[in-house]
């Protein structure tokens, strides 16, 4: 194993060696986390709606724990498949306005899954650049032709779609919010182009959905464009404050990822307590809309009072993922880690998660942040980028 050596050694080098930095939850206090000892605000979770320490979802999981046990035992295919599943995809395919869901074990696995079934090697996949890793290796898993289009770039976009004519069938897949940047998807022009081309349209709202929506569906219902997007993917791990993802849509794109999805096929289901709590927590989205309009107050004031004091940020206004560039790798660690000291977890960001020379720090928000926590914090931030010379 000695030629890792270097390269980590190179790694390091260039600010760009990663670790794994273990933290504590604190019971009951959402937006909050212990590391080395210390609390800290969270600024770097997914939590967006403040729901990973809600007390009606650990009960409904304990319950489950206590009457089903720990484990699901085999794949949803064998016997994993418990009655739970059934209820919680009938009730995420009303939520959505389609025909079905199927839900899977993760964000990861539901797109590298979903696209790898959907696409194959007559196919070409129009993937916007700024995609999740997840969708990338999803395409590339699918030996259909991958052609990435400039970020948000519709006319780039066009051009390949033309270019491509010939393919057996155009996939355009999207974040509808990109994780790393907080800017949406032009669903709109996007589905415009969809039934221009004859194109399928695959939208994934893992960073939208809780916050954007009537009852939370994501940016494609708040848009009213919900019944135009083929497939919708959606995560439990942000605003569900739970884990695993789905994929919505027809009752024949349900059977067909049953059938050909590997990830689903050949992964032990999730426990039947995690089901639980992502049903739990479905009801507390559609029915608690307070908690995204606080987050998504909560990204403005950020964004804000970040564009008054001269530093850079991405993104649109309300979206909770509030990132300050940098430019390079070394001041956004030096930034991370004096808001560190400063009782502050912001992640810096490095390549190859953003291109290189647009590292950042990107601040994650949550409605479970205080209006007196998230002034202090951005008090912290104000001292700190003004001894940096950033503003």
């Amino acid at each position: 194993m000695e030629w890792m050596e270097q390269p980590l050694a190179e790694l390091k080098e260039q600010s760009l060696l990663r670790s794994i930095r273990p933290s504590a939850a604190i019971v009951g206090k959402a937006g909050r986390i212990v590391r080395d000892g210390r609390e800290l605000l969270d600024l770097s979770s997914n939590d967006y709606l403040g729901l990973s320490q809600h007390a009606s979802i650990k009960e409904a999981m304990i319950q489950s724990l206590q009457e089903e046990g720990c484990g699901a035992g085999a794949s949803r295919l064998i016997s994993g498949s418990r009655l739970g599943y059934e209820q919680l995809e009938a009730a995420l395919a009303q939520w959505h306005g389609t025909d079905a869901a199927v839900v899977f074990g993760s964000g990861y696995m539901c797109n590298v899954g979903t696209i790898a079934a959907l696409a194959g090697r007559e196919d070409a996949l129009f993937s916007d650049r700024l995609n999740h890793a997840s969708i990338v290796d999803g395409a590339v898993l699918s030996r259909a032709e991958h052609i990435r289009y400039k970020h948000n770039d519709l006319d780039h976009l066009e051009s390949l779609l033309k270019k491509h004519g010939s393919a057996r069938r155009r996939w355009i897949v999207t974040d509808a919010i990109f994780s790393m940047d907080g800017d949406a998807a032009p669903l709109r022009e996007l589905v415009e182009l969809k039934y221009r081309y004859n194109a399928g349209l695959i939208v994934d709202e893992a960073h939208s959905g809780g916050v954007y929506g009537a009852e939370g569906q994501g940016l494609a219902a708040e848009l009213g464009l919900s019944g135009h997007i083929d497939v919708h993917i959606g995560t439990f791990s942000k605003s569900f404050g739970v884990y695993g993802a789905y994929a919505a849509g027809s009752h024949t794109l349900r059977s067909w990822l049953v059938n050909k999805a590997r990830p689903l096929i050949y992964s032990t289901a999730l426990p039947p307590s995690v089901i639980a709590g992502v049903q739990r927590a479905l009801l507390l989205i559609r029915q608690e809309r307070q908690r995204a309009d606080a987050v998504r107050g909560h990204a403005r004031l950020f964004r804000e009072t970040f564009t008054r004091a001269g530093l850079q940020v991405t993104g649109q206004p309300d979206c909770p993922v509030v990132p300050v560039m940098t430019g390079d790798a070394e001041s956004a660690i030096r930034l991370s880690e004096e808001l560190l000291l400063a009782g502050i977890a912001a992640s810096a960001i490095r390549t190859p998660t953003v291109p290189a020379n647009a590292s950042r720090v990107r601040f994650s928000l949550s409605s479970a942040h205080s209006g007196q926590e998230l002034q202090e914090a951005l008090s912290a931030v104000m001292n700190i980028t003004s001894r940096m010379g950033m503003r």
